[in-house]
């Protein structure tokens, strides 16, 4: 854990100062960079209600990204995703989020997908469902880091 203490203290990173995308047709070449996905639990949320997901995700370095990566937030059953989404470009599908962000998070700094869910009005208070965020990037060096469960508390 002590290793991820400088990735918690970095500042989330918005869409355009990660940097840029390689021109269009240039392939860019994978980095040595290690994305890991942080356990963050969103807020508990009232039947019918809102809360939102975080797809915290760090670059333990030692290199920037030099390719794209996609955080894709998975919401168990009787969870729904309602946007807007951060960042705008994240797209639904059923019950997952997939949120693409360009080549650039340099090490030791973190990108944030923040992904609202709606819970479905008929579920029960106390109610704990596990979902999950993973990252997938041609960069990534470490996939044992690359997923973490979150817990949607119904309260």
């Amino acid at each position: 854990m002590h290793r991820l203490l400088p990735l918690l203290a970095a500042p989330a990173l918005a869409l355009g100062t990660l940097g840029t995308l390689a021109a269009p047709g240039a392939a860019a070449a994978p980095s040595d960079s290690d994305l890991r996905v942080v356990r963050l639990d969103p807020d508990p949320v009232a039947p019918g209600g809102t809360t939102t997901v975080h797809g915290f995700v760090a670059n333990g370095g030692p290199q920037t990204t030099g390719s794209p990566f996609t955080v894709l937030v998975e919401l168990p059953p009787g969870f729904s995703p309602e946007g807007p989404y951060f960042p705008s470009s994240c797209t639904a599908t059923g019950r997952t989020v997939s949120c693409t962000f360009p080549a650039g998070l340099p090490p030791l700094r973190s990108a944030t997908a923040l992904v609202p869910v709606r819970a479905d009005a008929r579920l029960p208070h106390g109610l704990k469902a596990v979902g999950q965020v993973r990252v997938v990037s041609a960069d990534d060096r470490d996939p044992a880091n690359d997923r973490t469960p979150f817990t949607l508390t119904v309260s």
